[in-house]
């Protein structure tokens, strides 16, 4: 018997980003009102979503996804994933792959050695420049075009300079020294970025996808 497998996606557990091996799905179908239906025009597609229970092949834990499916999509690359399992309630949500494969990078040392996880998370706000486009040659200047752009607001310029500055000292031994006490500093800094970039588009998307079906139910 052939075996399915994911898109790829990242572990809930141990952050492998890879394919996973499909162990079992759950249909949850719209149920077409069949008197409201005008067979003249054809048959309307089914939609509804789809629960995926996915095996990691790293650590070999159970993750839980939820698309969006529907018998009209031309092919599997207009699935997009919603973890629902495990929880990760640290993670912003709506992060591009890439973007949230960093992020895990960080907080997987996190705990272990502060210096290296602000290094990081400084790498990761250049990441998020890039990806965003933002223009200029030194990462001052990238930050200013952002909000230039409008992709972040004045004040976030400084608490990603905050942030940056932090992973001056973490870069530099000669310039001091970081400790846990820096952690509640630090990562919300870098939480509030993401959110404002990434997750608050992502949200009002999903708002907005959920006002149009249901307006389109309300339709005789």
């Amino acid at each position: 018997m052939a075996t399915d497998y994911s898109k790829i996606t990242s572990c809930g557990h141990c952050s492998n980003i890879s394919q996973m091996e499909i162990i079992g799905n759950v249909n949850d179908m719209e149920k077409v009102d069949e008197t409201k239906v005008d067979y003249s025009q054809g048959y309307p597609p089914d939609y509804g979503i789809v629960y995926s229970v996915l095996k990691c092949p790293a650590c070999s834990k159970i993750n839980i996804v939820s698309y969006h499916w529907s018998s009209d999509m031309e092919s599997d690359d207009e699935v997009s994933y919603e973890s629902m399992y495990p929880p990760d309630k640290n993670i912003p949500i709506g992060l591009p792959l890439t973007i949230l494969k960093a992020y895990k990078s960080a907080e997987k040392i996190k705990n272990d050695d502060v210096n290296a996880y602000v290094i990081l998370l400084r790498r990761l706000l250049e990441m998020v420049c890039i990806d965003r486009n933002a223009k200029g040659k030194t990462h001052a200047l990238m930050l200013k075009d952002l909000a230039g752009k409008n992709e972040i607001p004045e004040k976030l310029v400084n608490v990603a300079k905050g942030l940056k500055d932090f992973g001056n000292i973490g870069a530099h031994a000669g310039i001091g020294e970081l400790s846990e006490k820096e952690i509640p500093i630090v990562a919300p800094l870098c939480t509030a970025i993401l959110e404002y970039i990434y997750s608050a588009p992502y949200l009002a998307t999903i708002a907005e996808n959920k006002l149009t079906a249901i307006k389109a139910k309300k339709k005789p």
